[in-house]
């Protein structure tokens, strides 16, 4: 896990190298201070020497400067390395995100990915600052402070072998009882995030419904459940200043006490006594910062533990060893293909799937709810990969082709129209890059948008607010359907894509489909028989398996469940009309 994380330490390696440098500079000045503060009242002070008190004064007002230098030095070094280590650790999340195939996708929540990339991401950056510059400057001060302890007098130092073991035992019971539930504070966490995402998402339908309430007491139920376990988890480390304090100050009373006894017995000197203390609070205050890091280590471990997942977790569409960079044309089949979202063969979504689509054919999908009509199309673009038989595109398994070359060809207009902020143009520029205006308008009146966006002052440069909220449903399809087209792409596939616009909108764009782009396979998912009755043969899904292929026409004779929609529409129809 560690190899995992510091590998994104990269360019900032310089000012992880430099921290611990300046720190042990700080560390070394922290220790010569008190040595020179005993010189300073044992030789100046006790024997009123006005030339040694300027001095050895003046020599620890340098050192005490060059102390301020040295740690204002690590701190600035530790803050430039753990941030640009936090950022690197997010760059290289979101890209291995963006690699994932859906069903990688599928493994974490948004909600859960989002608390990654954020939460889990500051904390690990907190501790790797804390870690670079505290958890080497406590030890080491630890172990010097200890060292001239020893020096100064044997006898007090013991105090501290005594005092640090039970030190020690207590703050590793804390971590250990701590630690598992942190973990659990970072799943609700995830839970949290995903409530206030779906909320905020949905917020028009909340308020249609007058579901506020309702919406309350989920948020309400998480955050409790929260606060619950964030403050278990905090009452057990809250034992962490009691048990420093405890020990901080049995520590100055034995001192105090044995050490009072020596300097009254001419064993030790004022000066040795104070710097004693001094050493005592250095120790001490090392010990107590190292507790604190202990604390921060242990949050982010959990939190480095759930990065390292999503670091970990690989793509399981991988490119092939020489891939093909050419897709010949639109010829689509699939050969006794099967297809489980768990990867089981018992639990298929998609069973036994044969046919085969020539290049410029128009194939319409229909069925019920649940019949996989979109996982089916889905296989096409390797979007997931088949559990079972083959798929093929351009008479090669879609698993030879460079994914990037097979995603180009074939282009989908999904059943969640997103639209990103931006201008129109912008968000049509998505299928291409190097699009033209003329480009633009040209796929804008195939899909129909370029009567609507005319209307609008800016036109093509109306901006979209995030998720095309100020556009209609119909609006926001159609924008989709153009954009797909912008990839001039040898297969299109619209997922049930015009079921919010009417169905005379919907023959117009089946009409420009087949006038401006023959070539081109096209799949369209519907509903509605009358969006896919010019088809040139229709595909037809109950419950995972194909159970007709044929024209409108063929399809009317001999399938029930196709007859049976069909009447059901056309008698939906005829009442609407009466």
């Amino acid at each position: 896990m560690l190899k995992t994380l510091l590998s994104n330490v990269k360019e900032y390696k310089k000012e992880s190298f430099l921290t611990p440098v300046f720190v042990t500079g700080e560390v070394i000045l922290d220790i010569v201070i008190p040595l020179v503060m005993a010189m300073l009242i044992d030789q100046g002070i006790e024997k009123g020497d006005m030339q040694k008190i300027l001095m050895i004064g003046g020599l620890l007002f340098v050192l005490a400067v060059i102390a301020l230098f040295f740690g204002a030095m690590s701190g600035r070094y530790a803050a430039i390395a753990s941030a640009g280590f936090a950022k690197n650790i997010r760059k290289r999340l979101f890209g291995d995100i963006q690699e994932f195939s859906f069903s990688n996708i599928d493994r974490f929540s948004s909600s859960s990915l989002v608390t990654r990339l954020t939460t889990d991401v500051t904390n690990v950056q907190n501790a790797y600052q804390m870690v670079i510059r505290i958890l080497i400057r406590s030890p080491l001060i630890f172990i010097f402070s200890l060292a001239m302890a020893f020096v100064i007098n044997k006898e007090l130092a013991w105090i501290f072998l005594v005092i640090v073991p039970f030190l020690a035992v207590g703050l590793f019971l804390i971590v250990r009882f701590a630690h598992p539930i942190f973990e659990k504070v970072f799943k609700v966490y995830d839970r949290l995030n995903q409530v206030v995402q779906e909320n905020l998402q949905g917020i028009r339908v909340v308020k249609s419904y007058v579901r506020e309430d309702f919406e309350r007491g989920k948020f309400e139920e998480v955050s409790t459940e929260m606060y619950q376990r964030f403050s278990l988890a905090q009452r057990i480390v809250a034992f962490n200043s009691p048990l420093m304090q405890l020990c901080m100050y049995t520590t100055i009373l034995l001192i105090s006490w044995l050490g009072a006894k020596l300097v009254v017995s001419n064993s030790m000197t004022t000066g040795e006594l104070v710097s004693m203390f001094t050493y005592a609070m250095q120790i001490l205050m090392a010990l107590n910062m190292m507790s604190m890091v202990f604390v921060m280590v242990i949050i982010a471990r959990a939190s480095a533990e759930r990065i390292v997942a999503v670091m970990d977790e690989k793509s399981d569409l991988t490119n092939p060893e020489n891939p093909l960079f050419d897709v010949p044309n639109g010829d689509v089949e699939f050969d006794d293909v099967c297809f489980s979202y768990a990867n089981d063969p018992e639990k298929l979504a998609l069973k036994h799937a044969s046919f085969k689509i020539k290049s410029g054919e128009m194939v319409g999908i229909i069925g019920g709810t649940g019949s996989s009509k979109s996982t089916l199309v889905q296989l096409i673009p390797r979007l997931y990969d088949v559990t079972m038989g083959s798929v093929k595109v351009g008479d090669h398994d879609v698993r030879e082709y460079d994914l990037k070359t097979l995603r180009d060809q074939v282009s989908m207009v999904l059943q969640n129209n997103v639209l990103f902020s931006g201008t129109i143009k912008e968000n049509l520029k998505w299928g291409n890059e190097d699009a033209t205006d003329g480009d633009i308008e040209r796929v804008a009146k195939i899909a129909q948008a370029d009567s609507f966006i005319q209307e609008f002052p800016d036109k093509y440069d109306t901006v979209l607010s995030q998720g095309g909220t100020n556009v209609s449903g119909g609006q926001k399809q159609r924008l989709t359907i153009a954009r797909a087209l912008l990839k001039k792409p040898k297969i299109l596939i619209m997922d049930d894509s015009t079921s919010a616009v009417d169905t005379k909108t919907d023959r117009l764009i089946r009409e420009g489909l087949k006038k401006e782009i023959p070539g081109t396979t096209t799949f369209i998912i519907a509903q509605r028989i009358s969006s896919v009755e010019d088809a040139d043969k229709i595909i037809v899904l109950d419950r995972g398996e194909i159970n007709a292929i044929g024209t409108p026409a063929e399809l009317m004779e001999t399938n029930q469940i196709y007859r049976e929609v069909y009447e059901s529409q056309q008698k939906g129809f005829g009442e609407h009309g009466e």
